[in-house]
């Protein structure tokens, strides 16, 4: 049997985070809302009603295509994609075609072992949302909230070649929509949606066969999984000596299968057309440069320049660099710090992304500021404190809002590291516990650490371990 190899494009809908609908004053994020509450004529398509296009959304698809280094189109246009389905009010889409928003750009998606995949993008376009079709009892019921939902869509090339690197182009697609700030990019909310199209061919070979699509997935993890049973049912069908068809083929998660939903549209199944009611986009050189004016610098070259500049290891740039409000906060922490980056950096791996997780906010969220950690750390550093208690008062502060100084005052944290005073509190221990001693004494080395328990707990937590280890040693092997 010959060997193959997949061929993976995507095609992206993404829903930009405006107030407000593509084409009207709707409220655009229906997420909780009851159905068909965030309507009006011009989403719903009544006779008589005209859209008008929402500046902020031309805005953030230009700032996507930029950081895709797409080619930004001064003019583009509006086109009607002609279907019919219950979700579809107008019997049309407001899309774009021939003339889209953007054209090409790429995004480089890194791999294992140091590799990574250059994927293409063709085009870029903004349009507007359908409804949502949702299954009642023996029926079927419409949900007109998301008609007019602004959404970008981008189709990627032919460029991938395993489910595992469809996945990783889809987490490093959202990071970025994320560091934007231009979507929430929440699959589960649809807020990012992918269809995958699937072929094979025999390695070697520079042929594109027929492709399947695939559709209905919700989330990075399905998606990988959809694509590896359509890659295995494409090869076991080809080796059987059959045909693969060009079919759409809809995910089931609860089961792990596909099943056909229907055959594949073409182009001109749409009969595209110009939209009547809308004017041009043009998109002149001092817009363009109003919005390039808010591009940050982007997760990749932030990732690299902190290996550069901080020489933390690639995985903790990696970590660091996966929300844009914690790199922020890192490189505001370091510099408080004015110390190794490195130190910080385990402060954050270890202890804050924790917290984060733990409290499910982003790192501009906390009370903990980038200044609170860094005095902790310095508090730790400088002896003031021992290191569980430092990490306790990470927690207090972010309950109190309060500085670590002022918390360390207030109860009494400071580390008892006064040699006389030890030594009593480890001579009275001594005292206290005969058969232990005895066990210890007569060989039994591991029990240094319930001595030292012992102190810390006397101390209140306060005692400096180290110096409590080595004064009991010394004490004990008299």
């Amino acid at each position: 049997m010959p060997d193959y190899e997949a061929v993976i494009g995507l095609e992206t809908h993404i829903q930009l985070n405006t107030k407000s609908k593509i084409f009207c004053t709707c409220k655009a994020d229906s997420w909780k809302d009851a159905p068909n509450s965030n309507i009006c004529p011009v989403c719903t398509g009544l006779p008589g009603s005209l859209p008008v296009l929402n500046k902020a959304v031309v805005e953030k698809a230009a700032l996507l295509a930029a950081a895709m280094e797409a080619d930004l189109q001064e003019i583009s246009f509006f086109d009607r994609k002609n279907y019919f389905y219950p979700d579809l009010p107008k019997g049309y889409q407001i899309s774009q075609f021939d003339k889209p928003l953007a054209m090409g750009g790429h995004m480089d998606v890194p791999l294992a072992e140091n590799q990574s995949r250059r994927v293409k993008i063709h085009k870029l376009h903004i349009e507007e949302d359908a409804g949502k079709t949702v299954k009642g009892k023996g029926k079927r019921l419409i949900d007109f909230n998301r008609c007019g939902v602004p959404l970008v869509e981008m189709v990627t090339g032919p460029d991938l070649r395993t489910a595992e690197e469809a996945a990783q182009y889809l987490i490093r697609l959202r990071q970025l929509l994320r560091w934007l700030g231009i979507s929430e990019a929440d699959m589960e909310k649809g807020h990012l949606r992918a269809d995958a199209n699937v072929s094979i061919r025999e390695v070697g070979s520079t042929e594109l066969n027929t492709k399947t699509e695939i559709k209905n997935v919700n989330s990075i993890d399905a998606i990988r999984d959809a694509i590896v049973v359509e890659i295995a049912r494409q090869t076991e069908l080809i080796d059987e000596g059959g045909k693969v068809e060009a079919w759409t083929l809809s995910w089931d998660e609860d089961s792990g299968s596909l099943s056909k939903m229907r055959s594949k549209e073409t182009e001109a199944d749409y009969r595209y057309f110009r939209e009547p009611d809308l004017l041009p986009v043009e998109l002149d050189k001092k817009w363009r440069e109003e919005i390039l004016a808010e591009m940050p610098e982007l997760p990749l070259a932030r990732r690299a320049r902190f290996g550069k500049q901080y020489k933390v290891p690639e995985y903790d740039a990696d970590i660091l660099t996966s929300e844009r409000s914690l790199s922020d906060y890192f490189e505001a922490a370091t510099a408080s710090y004015g110390g190794d980056a490195k130190r910080v950096s385990n402060w954050m791996m270890n202890d804050v992304l924790a917290m984060l997780n733990e409290r499910d906010v982003s790192a501009e969220d906390l009370k903990l500021s980038p200044v609170h950690l860094a005095d902790i750390i310095k508090l730790a550093d400088g002896g003031t404190v021992n290191t569980p208690t430092a990490r306790s008062l990470l927690g207090k502060v972010e309950a109190s809002g309060k500085s670590p100084n002022e918390i360390v005052e207030e109860e009494g944290l400071a580390q008892v590291s006064d040699d006389g005073l030890l030594r009593e509190m480890a001579a009275e221990v001594i005292a206290a516990n005969p058969d232990q001693v005895a066990s210890y004494q007569a060989g039994k080395d591991s029990l240094i650490g319930w001595f030292v328990g012992q102190m810390m707990a006397k101390s209140k937590g306060k005692a400096d371990p180290k110096a409590v280890q080595a004064i009991l040693q010394d004490l004990l092997n008299q």
